[in-house]
Order: C-alpha cells, then structure tokens, then sequence
C-alpha cells in the first residue's frame, strides 16, 4: 500500500458524466475497463466486470496481493461534497490488525486523493474502506504514510456478503483529517488488497459518484 498513493495518479485522464447534480466516477462498462491501468501494489488483484438489477459492477479478487484501479477525475467539491458509493465483501479479511504494516490491508476500499505538491509522494488522500475487523466511523492515519487516512465506511460485521449503499462529505473530511479547504478533487481509484496478510479478499464495487447532498 505504501506505493498506492504514488501509483493512483499515474493512469488514465477521464472526467466523469455528469447526470444532474451526480458525478459519475466509474461506469464499470467493457469499453472503459479496457481502457483502465492497472496499477500494482504486489502481485495482481482479479478485476471482472458483471451487472445485476442494479446495473453493472466489479468485482475483485486478491490472494496474497494487491492492484488497483483509478482515474484522474476533476470533481468540484463545492458543487458536489458527497462521495456514494455500492459496495460487497464476498470474503473478508477477519482476525488482522487493519491499523498495523502487517495487517493493512481491505477487502474493499475507495481512495480520493488531491493534489498538494510537484510530486505524487506529497497527495493527500482519504482511504475510504469497508472493515472486517472494526467499526464505521473509525479512523486512523496509514501506518505506510501520514498523507492518507484510513476512514472505516462500512463492517462486515453488519454487512457480512451483503450490499450496501453509503455516503461520506468528503469535502468536510478534507477540513477535519488533513486541514486542508479542498473544492477539488483530482483523482479515485478503488483497490481490494491482501499482500500485507497473505489472505484472500472477494469485493464488488458499484455506483460510485459524488452528488450534492
């Protein structure tokens, strides 16, 4: 994870449609995952793509490793502060210490990330995950960098293989965990991650967008 927050802004410029006040980030179509970079951590997390009544999805497989998947998005925080976003845990990660080197890792995560600096060492990042160990609302910085904040939005432990739909201002997040008036974004990307554990995680991702309220 400690090469994610330099490696989730070197991919693919994309600004998401817009639908009225909503933002899509990702459209998890064929024509745009053929197009995305993927962006390893260690090893290679399985990325395929599927769809339900609910539209389409991701879905993302780690054993013993760790890829993500992003864009460089520009989303004007002042217009749309909230990040949405449909989420599973299939398989999840219980018994690691989330908050450590070695058990660092997440089933399920969402990254947002803004440029503050010439170089991507210097973003600061707010790491949006789905917990198998701990409870939403909890939050710490990255044990690999005090540039990004661990933010638990969602627990197996209420949601255990089951979906589940949650929103974030990440604009006040921005203010409270980094000190920073962000109005824009430059940058998501998802990531499902086991190299620090060396276990299996299995995660779907859906409607991700940022919206007005």
């Amino acid at each position: 994870m400690k090469n994610f927050l330099k490696i989730s802004l070197i991919i693919l410029l994309s600004i998401g449609p817009v639908f009225g006040q909503n933002i899509t980030v990702f459209d998890f179509t064929q024509q745009e995952f053929d197009t995305l970079e993927k962006r390893k951590v260690k090893g290679e997390t399985i990325w395929t793509l599927g769809s339900n009544e609910n539209g389409n999805y991701i879905k993302a497989e780690a054993v013993a490793s760790g890829s993500g998947l992003g864009k460089e998005v520009k989303i004007n925080l002042n217009n749309t502060p909230y990040l949405n976003i449909t989420w599973k845990v299939e398989k999840n990660l219980s018994g690691i210490v989330e908050d450590s080197k070695k058990g660092h890792d997440f089933a399920a995560r969402v990254f947002v990330i803004k440029k503050t600096g010439l170089t991507p060492l210097s973003n600061k990042a707010l790491n949006y995950v789905f917990s198998s160990n701990n409870e939403v609302g909890q939050s710490w910085r990255s044990p690999y960098t005090k540039q990004s904040i661990d933010y638990i939005l969602s627990t197996t432990n209420e949601y255990d293989n089951e979906w589940v739909s949650v929103k974030v201002n990440v604009k006040e997040h921005f203010k409270e965990f980094h000190d920073l008036d962000v109005e824009e974004l430059n940058g998501v990307a998802i990531m499902t991650d086991t190299d620090n554990s060396e276990l299996t995680a299995v995660a779907y991702y859906q409607n991700i967008y940022f919206s007005a309220e």
